[in-house]
């Protein structure tokens, strides 16, 4: 009984069933995005200042000096952001000390998306019912939420829920853990937070090639997103589903030592993923009434060039169909949970969306997991 529903499962997946398309009228207990933020430290890590560093820091000479730098070069990342200057960043430090310039950091950036957040939907903290906070650059406990609530002033009987092992994947899985808290309380408003601070894991003595890699591609950040049952003019999230990935626990994640965070990150995501995306999209939206020409926003986590390349061909998505995630890719690099959330922003005051469009969220993240989400504009 056990495989056969396993075998269901995994044909479920990967299989799209002729279906009539469904109407997904205003139910009661709409979850509407009303509000988004993003935020980014001052300091900046260019493409050109990661070439020129990257041979002294790591003590990089010859083919694997001219590989790394071809990496970057082919990365289509221009800048990302940092929570402090370069130099500072590459020396080894103790993780006592990294963990408490990450629970200074992630307190300021995140009190600034959520101001940010809130005064976009109109509201106070007073309006606010639960808090969702995402992160997996590091370990705070009490958790962001916690510090959040106290110093802007959250109603003591605020609900809260940090979620910090999803990696990548935590923004979309973030927001449908606020559609589902929605869906059980409808006159009720969450927020989510997304603090990511990447350049804190950095590892000098780690000559890896996944720790190289990290080196070019992750970059600081945070964004906010307020999600109401009550009236509101933004997108509404309609449904969500995650899809764990077989046998793939080693794909991606961190290695926690005594001098922090280690990337794990195997070669084989972006195929993982240009194998899955198809069918992943396609039956999630089959099992909503909906086929893949009836999305007319794609908003897809930039994990790297490879892999957005590969969610580009598979979904034979044109230019115009991903031009945000290539924007948010080459101006803040792979933001990790606070990727998706950019993009959703971007799309919210970049493109006029019609009415009664569809929008396709998908993130990536350790597990090795898919996180999906269907949007629909007012």
């Amino acid at each position: 009984m056990h495989t056969l529903r396993t075998e269901n499962a995994a044909a479920r997946a990967n299989t799209v069933e002729p279906v009539m398309k469904i109407e997904l009228g205003k139910p009661a207990g709409v979850a509407t995005i009303a509000g988004t933020a993003t935020a980014v430290p001052p300091y900046l890590l260019t493409r050109e200042m990661v070439k020129e560093r990257i041979k002294d820091v790591f003590s990089l000479d010859g083919m694997r000096l001219e590989a790394i730098r071809n990496v970057i070069d082919n990365s289509r990342i221009d800048q990302r952001h940092s929570v402090f200057p370069v130099d500072y960043i590459v020396e080894p430090r103790p993780l006592s000390q990294i963990n408490t310039e990450y629970r200074e950091k992630a307190v300021e950036l995140g009190m600034e998306v959520t101001a940010q957040a809130l005064a976009q939907a109109e509201m106070s903290p007073a309006d606010v019912d639960m808090i969702i906070t995402v992160s997996c650059t590091g370990v705070m406990i009490p958790s962001l939420d916690a510090y959040i609530a106290k110093e802007m002033g959250f109603r003591s009987d605020v609900r809260r829920l940090p979620i910090t092992e999803l990696g990548c994947a935590a923004g979309a899985a973030g927001l449908a853990r606020a559609w589902e808290y929605l869906t059980a309380f409808p006159d009720r408003t969450a927020l989510l937070v997304s603090v990511e601070l990447p350049t804190l894991t950095f590892q000098r003595k780690d000559f890896s090639q996944a720790n190289l890699i990290s080196a070019v591609l992750f970059g600081d950040g945070a964004a906010g997103v307020v999600v109401t049952g009550r009236e509101a003019s933004g997108p509404r999230i309609v449904a969500s589903e995650s899809f764990l990935f077989p046998d793939s626990l080693g794909a991606m994640g961190f290695d926690l030592r005594d001098s922090g965070f280690h990337i794990v990150l195997s070669r084989d995501v972006p195929q993982l993923i240009r194998e899955r995306i198809k069918g992943l999209a396609d039956g999630f939206l089959a099992r909503n009434g909906l086929r893949q020409r009836d999305v007319s926003a794609f908003l897809l986590h930039p994990g790297g060039q490879k892999l957005l390349s590969f969610m580009e061909a598979e979904l034979e998505l044109t230019c115009a169909d991903t031009e945000i995630s290539w924007d948010v890719l080459r101006r803040f690099g792979n933001l990790s949970s606070a990727s998706v959330l950019f993009i959703l922003q971007e799309w919210m005051t970049r493109r006029e969306m019609p009415a009664e469009s569809y929008g396709l969220l998908m993130s990536f993240g350790p597990g090795f997991t898919a996180e999906m989400i269907l949007l629909q504009w007012p």
